[in-house]
């Protein structure tokens, strides 16, 4: 038996600031992608063209996340129901998945591509590219504080729990040092001559990527496979549980989370003795309501009442089973039919 709680108007709220959030970024991104390879194939330059790929990966990554905030809020039905929260978590790792091909490995390849010597230079290019890198940053600066605003505004590393903000948080905050480490790379081929601090900056960029969409793939796993509610929570929860004066034990507490500020509640309770049915339900109504309270959350939340003195007795007696019927086979072996020796006088 369970007693889903009400969708919170503030969440609802929070979608609407991160869809904003991530609005902001793509558009940016998408600028700043046409920028990027107009001004790597006039200049030549592998770290330019690196970056290029990055601001198309962020950009399809951004239309992942704007899915994924879409998509995530539909309500449950007979075939999910416990919701499709879980579609961020998918979109998300979709993304991580976009910025370790679409990124990261161009950027390798775009270094390997600078150490052959298969480029050829523009210095007034350069120039035109160093230029766009320029506005980049400048652009994806401010695409980052838009971000790390919405943050703060939610609880600082609270905050980060949305996978789709905090995607964008990665991305942004890669860009402008992946932008930096190609603005270095270009001006130190210009100065010296040497394509190789072009392909430096492309694996520079590339290493970036890839750490950060290994991060970011990591934690979309977890959520996928169903990871536990924080500790807090948990702690809150089990407290109350152990609070209540019905309540004599609490054999097991598992939790999950479905979505971003949705999670189950799974807890098996002994209650004490003397208990009708009726009063029984009564408590778990009034459990159930005082946990949606604690852990606002907590949309599913199902008590099992167990008897937890006749299942641990049935435990014992499991354990014991095999030593009484080793010992009835000891004796059954020792006796004279066993034996095939003859009793009596």
């Amino acid at each position: 038996m369970c007693e889903p709680t009400p969708r919170r108007g503030g969440a609802d709220g929070a979608d609407r600031r991160t869809r904003v959030t991530v609005l902001v970024a793509l558009g940016a991104n998408l600028v700043i992608a046409v920028a990027k390879t107009i001004g790597g194939l006039l200049a030549g330059s592998p770290a330019l063209l690196s970056e290029a790929a990055h601001s198309v990966a962020d950009s399809l990554n951004e239309v992942f996340l704007l899915a994924a905030l879409r998509r995530s809020r539909r309500p449950a039905d007979s075939r999910h129901p416990f919701g499709y929260g879980k579609e961020r978590f998918f979109w998300s790792l979709l993304a991580a998945v976009g910025i370790f091909v679409m990124g990261g490995c161009f950027s390798v390849f775009q270094g390997f591509h600078a150490l052959a010597g298969a480029s050829e230079d523009s210095y007034d290019g350069y120039v035109a590219g160093l230029v766009v890198l320029g506005v980049a940053l400048l652009s994806e600066g401010a695409s980052l504080l838009r971000a790390l605003h919405q943050v703060r505004a939610q609880g600082g590393a609270g905050g980060l729990r949305d996978p789709a903000l905090r995607t964008v948080v990665a991305e942004d905050g890669t860009a402008v040092l992946g932008v930096t480490l190609a603005m270095a790379g270009m001006a130190l081929h210009m100065v010296t001559g040497q394509a190789l601090w072009e392909a430096l900056a492309s694996f520079g960029i590339g290493a970036l990527l890839m750490y950060v969409a290994f991060w970011l793939g990591r934690d979309a796993r977890e959520q996928l496979i169903g990871r536990a509610a924080g500790a807090d929570a948990s702690h809150r929860i089990r407290a109350l549980l152990e609070a209540q004066p019905e309540i004599d034990s609490v054999e097991a507490l598992l939790t999950m989370e479905l979505g971003l500020d949705s999670t189950l509640v799974a807890a098996c309770v002994d209650l004490v003795p003397g208990l009708d049915s009726e009063r029984v339900e009564e408590v778990a109504v009034r459990i159930k309501r005082s946990i949606a309270h604690i852990v606002p959350e907590a949309e599913q939340i199902f008590l099992d009442v167990t008897d937890a003195r006749a299942a641990r007795r049935a435990r014992q007696a499991e354990r014991s089973e095999p030593g009484e019927r080793a010992a009835e086979g000891e004796k059954t072996a020792k006796s004279p039919a066993a034996t095939g020796e003859r009793g009596g006088a």
